[in-house]
C-alpha cells in the first residue's frame, strides 16, 4: 500500500491535494490491464469529480466509503480508508460510519470494513481512546416526529414483522441514530449515498428529507450522485434520480 500524509500531520488537504492522493488509490494493474480506464480515472474522476467544490474532499471521501462498503469491494478499502483520513475525516468517524452501516448493509459488510481499516488505524498510530464510546451520552430527538414515524411503521408493518419494528425503534431511531460520533447530517449522507450503492432508492425518500433537515444543501446531494455515478454505477444512480427530483422538487413547494 503507498503511503499516505496524515490529516493530522497537514489539516484539511485542498480538493486538488485530495484529488493527488486519489490517484494512488488506482492500482498499477488497471494501467497495465485497461489504459483506456485509467485514462478515464485519472482525467475525468481523479482530475475533475474529485477538485469539484460542489462537494468538500471529506465529504466525497464519506461518501466513497459508504458505497464501497455497501457493495462489498473490500480490496479498495484500505487505501480508501487511508484517503478518508487525509482528507479530513477522523477515526472516530470512520469507526462510527462502519457501526452505522452494518445497519444499512449488513454485519458482514461492516466486520470486512473494520478488518480493512484495522492496518490504517496501525499505520496512523490510531488508539482506543480516540474511538466512539461504546455507551456514550445520546442527542437529543424529535420526539414528536419519531412518535409519527413509529406510529406509521408499527400501523402498516406491526402485523408482518414486530420483531422489525420493534428493532427499527429501540434500536435504530432511539439509540444508534443519536450517537454523536457523527453528526446528524454526516449519518444521513452515508445512508443515503449507502441506499444508492445497493439499488434501493425506494428507501431514499424519508433519508434524503432528513439529510437535508439536518443540513445538507440540494447542490452537496446532487453532487453525490454525480460522485457515486463512478462509485455504484451509472444505472444505480439512474434509479435514484426520480426519487431525488421529487424529494427537491417537494421541498421547494
Amino acid at each position: 500500500m503507498k503511503t499516505f500524509l496524515t490529516a493530522s500531520a497537514l489539516g484539511l488537504m485542498t480538493s486538488a491535494a485530495v484529488a493527488q492522493d486519489a490517484t494512488q488509490t488506482l492500482p498499477e494493474a488497471v494501467g497495465k490491464v485497461a489504459p483506456a480506464l485509467e485514462a478515464y480515472s485519472n482525467n475525468a474522476l481523479f482530475s475533475e469529480v474529485w477538485t469539484d467544490a460542489a462537494m468538500s474532499p471529506r465529504d466525497r471521501a464519506l461518501v466513497t466509503l459508504a458505497a464501497l462498503m455497501t457493495r462489498h469491494e473490500t480490496g479498495a478499502l484500505e487505501v480508501h480508508f487511508a484517503l478518508a483520513l487525509d482528507a479530513g475525516v477522523t477515526a472516530a468517524e470512520i469507526s462510527e460510519t462502519i457501526t452505522h452501516l452494518a445497519f444499512y448493509t449488513g454485519w458482514g459488510n461492516a466486520t470486512a470494513a473494520a478488518k480493512a481499516a484495522a492496518p490504517v488505524f496501525d499505520d496512523h498510530g490510531i488508539t482506543a481512546e480516540e474511538l466512539p464510546a461504546v455507551d456514550p451520552e445520546l442527542l437529543p430527538y424529535d420526539e414528536e416526529a419519531e412518535a409519527n414515524r413509529q406510529e406509521f411503521v408499527q400501523g402498516t408493518y406491526g402485523s408482518v414483522s414486530q420483531g422489525v419494528v420493534d428493532d427499527t425503534e429501540q434500536l435504530l431511531f432511539l439509540d444508534l441514530w443519536r450517537r454523536p460520533a457523527l453528526e446528524p447530517r454526516d449519518r444521513s449522507l452515508v445512508t443515503v449515498a449507502a441506499l444508492i450503492a445497493a439499488g434501493q432508492p425506494e428507501q431514499m425518500t424519508f433519508h434524503l428529507n432528513r439529510a437535508m433537515d439536518n443540513g445538507l444543501t440540494q447542490e452537496e446531494a446532487g453532487e453525490m450522485l454525480s460522485h457515486l455515478a463512478f462509485y455504484a454505477g451509472w444505472p444505480k444512480v439512474f434509479s435514484a434520480m426520480p426519487v431525488a427530483k421529487d424529494v427537491f422538487e417537494n421541498r421547494a413547494d
